[in-house]
């Protein structure tokens, strides 16, 4: 009878138990996988996620065979061709020939022999970057990954190694977001297979330099070679430069999927079945997946929008990227590099994140696989700065205006090679958590900072205290129908920009 007893009460528990179940799962159903056509209209329900909203700075690296010549220009491939430009002089004295001595020949010359994933991935983390990798392949046909559609890889040709493979371990190890960079549609063109006087019109390096093309292809403008597009790509070209993303998509799996401009080269089905493929692979994987793109190759609202060397004028309703290198003119190591000053890049940081946007900053490796110590002591200056000033960075969201001042940043492709940076007299605004933040890209000699935008014509607040980060004690301060005016430290807390909490 007693064993009779405990049977029913155990059957009664279970039956409650899952009763329960079924009302929780009930209560709370499980969050719809979202499905992707490949239509600009299924595109759309692209969201950016979170984590790329609170990250605010990330490193990528042009690093290939075009960084073995160490030369000027960061178009090296294309340029060495060009009679009318000083890469085909530099080549045919330093190299021999174009038609005896080719592109394709400085690939057994790309050794990476001293690439370390490890190093760099913890200079990622020292620099103080949340997302980090490497450019996959740039506009040389040369991929930097484990590739079967392309036999021009880095496996099987030069370092052979699995460049995208080492990093992607070496970064994701360290919690950090992972980035690869597409720049493949430049192959169409890039190289003059036309030109018989050159290796690039031999068939059997139609692998790398690609399909023969007509001399209209190319057309000199302003001394430099630019592209139009006569005829466009092949359906063959565009099959494997979808076939290339998938490779990157589904071997590596990377957080963001950054691409180059000109895609509007490509058959719109083409795009769209591109990015269809890559989201739908991120939902199975439960991926928080970010794309960006440069205007106009997509539709606004399918990706995120990157710029490149520019950035938006104010806020900018979306999240969104810009890239800049850490040297003003290049890309890519050459002897005489010169970087910019770690203040410009911290301003930027500041400029960029204020307007709801964030930085993927370029490094530039040496040939053999090292950072060179210029750039590793910028990256770790900034990382210092962020170290003590990150919580008005990370994480933080736009304020009502992005910040005061008389300097006017440029927009416009490629607008910051003409910019010099910020004065003493620019201020910029983020927030996080309902603390305001006001970050001084200066530190006025007078020793008063005055904001303007806090003072009592322009902000109906009360202004109870004003701290500094990086100073013990709260600042005198006054707030007019002029200016709110920060009595400033007699020492400054750090070498940069000045973030300044206001309660």
């Amino acid at each position: 009878m007693k064993r009779k007893i405990v049977w029913i009460v155990i059957g009664t528990l279970i039956f409650i138990s899952c009763n329960n179940q079924k009302k929780d799962e009930e209560a709370t159903p499980a969050k719809a996988v979202k499905h992707f056509e490949p239509t600009w209209e299924s595109l759309q329900q692209y969201e950016c996620p979170e984590w790329f909203r609170d990250a605010k700075f990330g490193i990528y690296t042009h690093w290939g065979v075009y960084s073995v010549p160490e030369t000027a220009s960061d178009w090296y491939g294309t340029h060495m061709y060009n009679q009318t430009h000083p890469n085909y002089k530099y080549h045919k004295e330093t190299y021999g020939d174009q038609k005896e001595f080719g592109y394709k020949d400085l690939v057994p010359l790309f050794k990476a022999e001293k690439f370390n994933a490890e190093e760099w991935a913890d200079l990622f983390v020292e620099s103080g970057a949340r997302f980090a990798g490497p450019a996959g392949e740039h506009a040389d046909g040369f991929s930097m990954w484990d590739s079967k559609v392309n036999p021009w890889n880095s496996v099987d040709m030069g370092p052979k190694r699995d460049i995208t493979a080492e990093l992607e371990k070496a970064i994701r190890k360290r919690g950090l977001k992972y980035v690869v960079s597409l720049h493949h549609s430049w192959l169409w063109g890039w190289f003059p297979t036309w030109d018989e006087t050159t290796d690039c019109a031999d068939p059997a390096n139609a692998s790398l330099y690609g399909e023969k093309v007509p001399k209209t292809a190319w057309q000199l403008e302003k001394g430099n070679t630019w592209y139009t597009v006569n005829p466009m790509p092949s359906e063959a070209f565009e099959r494997v430069w979808l076939e290339k993303v998938k490779e990157v998509v589904d071997g590596y799996s990377p957080d963001l999927l950054w691409f180059d401009n000109r895609i509007q080269i490509l058959s719109e089905d083409i795009r769209k079945q591109m990015m269809a493929y890559a989201y739908n692979e991120a939902a199975k994987k439960e991926q928080e997946f970010v794309l960006t793109f440069k205007r106009p190759d997509f539709p606004l609202g399918t990706g995120t929008v990157d710029l490149e060397r520019n950035r938006m004028p104010k806020i900018y309703p979306e999240p969104w990227l810009t890239d800049n290198s850490i040297s003003k003119q290049k890309w890519i190591w050459h002897k005489d590099l010169k970087c910019y000053p770690t203040n410009n890049l911290i301003d930027d940081l500041v400029d960029i994140v204020s307007k709801n946007g964030n930085l993927l900053l370029n490094v530039a490796p040496h040939p053999n696989g090292t950072i060179p110590n210029e750039q590793k002591q910028r990256l770790r200056d900034m990382g210092k700065w962020l170290k003590l000033n990150g919580e008005a960075i990370y994480e933080s969201r736009p304020w009502l205006i992005y910040g005061e001042g008389p300097t006017e940043t440029k927009t416009g492709h490629l607008a910051d090679m003409q910019f010099d940076g910020f004065g003493d007299e620019d201020i910029r605004f983020t927030t996080r958590n309902g603390q305001l933040y006001a970050i001084a890209l200066g530190w006025p000699e007078s020793g008063v900072l005055p904001i303007k935008s806090l003072s009592t014509s322009k902000y109906n607040g009360n202004i109870k205290t004003v701290e500094l980060i990086g100073h013990k004690g709260k600042l005198e301060h006054k707030q007019t129908i002029d200016a709110l005016s920060i009595q400033l430290p007699d020492t400054k807390p750090c070498e940069h920009a000045f973030v300044f909490k206001i309660n």
